[in-house]
């Protein structure tokens, strides 16, 4: 995590009795159990409010790089349109076994190519053998090629529900 974010704090999340949940924090998970698997990640999931309010899940390609997930798209996209309209969305992984659930706000952003551009160039290059990877300019012009950011407001994780079910809030 980057020095500038915050390490989130962790608690047992409110489920209802009969699922097994411990009720100590000890067996918890951290969230440098957790955010490794953000980063290391190839498929992520967004799911946003479509304007009559159902919603949409796409899967998308993207980064988790100081402490936020990266991403980039057409502004005419449903999610794009969506999110324009009502920032809130969730970010999960592809495991229903270990889990990880990112509920946060989507905003368009951009990124100067001399430093967020550069390293966020560098996290793409994961994705280079698939045949994507933007330059370090690819989000600096007026309109941020698109890039869009998710700030995370709070996170769920567990690999082995129950005994180690965590919720984050940032």
């Amino acid at each position: 995590m980057d020095a500038n974010a915050h390490e989130p704090s962790a608690d047992r999340p409110v489920i209802p009795d009969g699922y097994g949940l411990p009720t100590i924090a000890k067996g918890q998970l951290t969230w440098g159990d957790v955010e490794p698997r953000l980063v290391d990640s190839l498929h992520y999931w967004i799911t946003s409010v479509r304007p009559d309010g159902t919603p949409h899940s796409v899967p998308r390609w993207g980064v988790w790089l100081d402490g936020r997930f990266w991403y980039d798209g057409a502004p005419t996209t449903r999610h794009t349109r969506n999110v324009e309209r009502n920032p809130a969305v969730t970010l999960t992984l592809e495991s229903g076994t270990e889990v990880v659930i990112v509920e946060g706000e989507s905003t368009a952003t951009r990124a100067d190519a001399d430093d967020l551009g550069r390293r966020l160039s560098e996290a793409f290059l994961k994705y280079k053998s698939s045949g994507y990877s933007p330059g370090p300019d690819s989000w600096s012009g007026e309109d941020g090629g698109g890039l869009r950011v998710i700030t995370p407001r709070r996170a769920m994780a567990w690999f082995a529900f129950p005994t180690d079910c965590t919720r984050f809030t940032f």
